[in-house]
């Protein structure tokens, strides 16, 4: 028999459950929002004694398809966390308990999840192309979009255009957001009055949206403006982009003698914002030899993007030169350039112009998001790159419709061997491409977000499964 209780109270979704069932270890269920956050619900079960206890729960009508809680307390009343929920969708749970090795499945209960607030509805619109099957791999993960203005909010969106789950800042925007092999998200915070893609907060949250880590500019070495750019390395030490800004005499090329120029830089702190590692453009290029430094002189590069290669040194992208360089993590010094003016021939066909979301692919490619400039139209190239002959292959190249042309930001992720996750912020739209470049799905966006991340749900789970 199933028992339906529900008090809804200043917004929230409430239940109390009192005295399950005469002897029952579970004496009372409390149930509501964790976090405030419509997809995490959160029973707190007051129990007679110490004991085991877990809950599974599933929608309504779909009985064998079960999935379990997560538990954060280890004492009466137990926190069970529920993460993996769907708005506006009735749910049947239960509670199992376990009592010296007696295992007893309590009374069946329902709750039924709140919509998404208004300011998160129609977000996102789906459409699958006619006669296309999507690739499995493609159903099996979700994408990492983000908000960069204020309220920013940050989503992980399934094929279907639905948010599966999301967290919300109200002061400023998530600048840029990426998923750690830690299973948190980490993202550059800034304001509305910021530039687009910069920022002077670090914040860490795991997927139950709790805050792991936030650190302010002008905390220890944290001194300068980061941008574009955060990942963490193998040691969990935080890496950004930040901008390097340089007082410099420019009078012989025509400028000031007390000039400024706007450098880019590779940072490494650790969580408390000690600087351990400092790299800039202006270790490896003299602003003087530069013929555009006048022109360039308030952001002299434009660094982009940062990654790493297999055997662990950075590859840095930049905008402005439209340059990817492979840069030594250890001496600083520029193993390559490739690109227009690089120490990499270019091969016939390859005419990139602007490049974003520099990395390397699964199949060791040097891949990227063309953003097209000069040819007016936006691709996606991957490349072999031969360091030692100083020569480059193409090993695949897409050449998206021109109707979605994208000069500005973007990405370019595989989600298997031949369908290739994009991002065409400036029109608003994410799409899967064959290697053809035909477009077997497509999904607008409310939001010009910076980049469309891919994370399988292997990697989010337990919280978050298909």
């Amino acid at each position: 028999m199933k028992h339906w209780f529900k008090i809804f109270a200043a917004g929230l979704l409430v239940s109390v459950i009192s005295a399950c069932s005469e002897g029952s270890l579970v004496k009372e269920i409390h149930l509501g929002l964790y976090n405030h956050n419509e997809l995490k619900i959160r029973l707190d079960v007051t129990t007679a004694k110490p004991v085991e206890l877990y809950a599974e729960y599933w929608i309504d009508g779909k009985q064998p398809e079960k999935y379990r809680s997560l538990n954060t307390g280890k004492a009466s009343p137990y926190k069970l966390l529920l993460t993996n929920i769907l708005p506006d969708t009735t749910y049947s749970y239960h509670i199992v308990t376990v009592d010296n090795g007696d295992t007893t499945v309590g009374k069946t209960y329902n709750f039924k999840s709140h919509r998404l607030p208004l300011f998160l509805q129609e977000q996102f619109n789906a459409k699958v192309a006619a006669n296309t099957t999507l690739p499995g791999e493609f159903k099996d993960g979700l994408m990492l979009i983000n908000k960069r203005y204020a309220p920013g909010v940050a989503y992980l969106v399934d094929y279907k255009g639905q948010i599966r789950w999301y967290h919300t800042i109200d002061d400023l925007g998530f600048k840029v957001i990426n998923f750690t092999k830690d299973k948190t998200l980490l993202s550059i915070l800034g304001r509305n009055d910021e530039p687009t893609s910069y920022g002077s907060e670090i914040l860490e949250i795991n997927l139950l949206g709790d805050t792991l880590l936030h650190l302010k500019k002008g905390l220890g070495d944290f001194k300068q403006t980061i941008h574009h750019e955060i990942l963490k390395n193998d040691k969990g030490q935080l890496v950004v982009i930040y901008v390097d800004k340089r007082v410099t005499d420019l009078s012989l090329v025509g400028g000031a003698k007390q000039d400024t120029v706007n450098g880019d830089g590779i940072m490494v702190m650790d969580k408390t914002g000690k600087q351990l590692y400092k790299w800039s453009v202006f270790d490896v290029m003299d602003p003087l030899k530069d013929p555009k430094i006048l022109k360039t002189k308030k952001d002299w590069m434009h660094a982009n993007s940062l990654s790493y290669d297999r055997d662990g040194n950075y590859l840095m992208s930049f905008y402005n030169n439209g340059q990817i360089w492979k840069i030594d993590v250890k001496t600083g010094q520029v193993i390559y350039k490739f690109g227009k003016g690089g120490t990499i021939a270019m091969p016939a066909g390859c005419n990139f112009t602007q490049a974003h979301a520099a990395h390397i692919n699964a199949q060791g490619s040097l891949m990227f998001f063309d953003n097209g400039v000069e040819k007016h139209q936006s691709g996606v190239y991957a490349m072999k790159i031969d360091e030692k002959d100083k020569t480059a292959s193409i090993a695949m190249h897409i050449q998206l419709p021109k109707e979605i042309f994208n000069g500005r930001m973007g990405s370019a992720y595989q989600i298997n061997d031949t369908t290739t996750l994009v991002c065409c912020s400036k029109r608003h739209i994410v799409v899967l491409a064959d290697n053809k470049g035909r477009l077997h799905w497509t999904m607008e966006t409310s939001v010009p977000t910076y980049r469309a991340g891919f994370i399988k749900y292997e990697q989010l789970s337990p919280y978050l499964k298909p």
